[in-house]
């Protein structure tokens, strides 16, 4: 026998995600040459069908916008999105956090030499 509550909810929530789909239209094509790119990186044809590339995207967008989702939720007791709550999201993978915490130590670094850059540019101004 199948199981009655498995059929619905199941149904709902395809329902769901069609309506959310049908509220919000999203431009398609818009990571389509990065997408290319990085799919060539990662060993595929220089030039994959567009349909390849399509569906990869389509899977991207739907993983990113469900994290941003997840995060929310965890941010409304709070009220404020930050950083944090994404990487409590992907704590128990670990390759993706030890990646997010190297790419945001060096965002910082990258931060603090753009400024050290910009202090010294206007004491060389400000001496001439």
């Amino acid at each position: 026998m199948n199981n009655p509550s498995a059929g619905p909810s199941s149904k709902t929530k395809v329902g769901s995600s069609q309506s959310s789909e049908t509220s919000f239209k999203r431009k398609r094509g818009v990571f389509q040459k990065d997408l290319q790119h990085m799919m060539y990186g990662f060993g595929d044809d220089p030039n994959p069908l567009p349909e390849t590339v399509a569906l990869v995207e389509d899977i991207v967008v739907e993983y990113v916008t469900d994290m941003v989702h997840k995060a929310q939720d965890i941010a409304s007791k709070r009220g404020k999105l930050l950083t944090e709550d994404f990487l409590f999201l992907i704590r128990k993978d670990l390759p993706k956090l030890n990646r997010c915490t190297e790419l945001l130590s060096m965002n910082e670094e990258l931060k603090q030499a753009r400024k050290a850059f910009e202090v010294d540019e206007e004491k060389l101004a400000s001496t001439e």
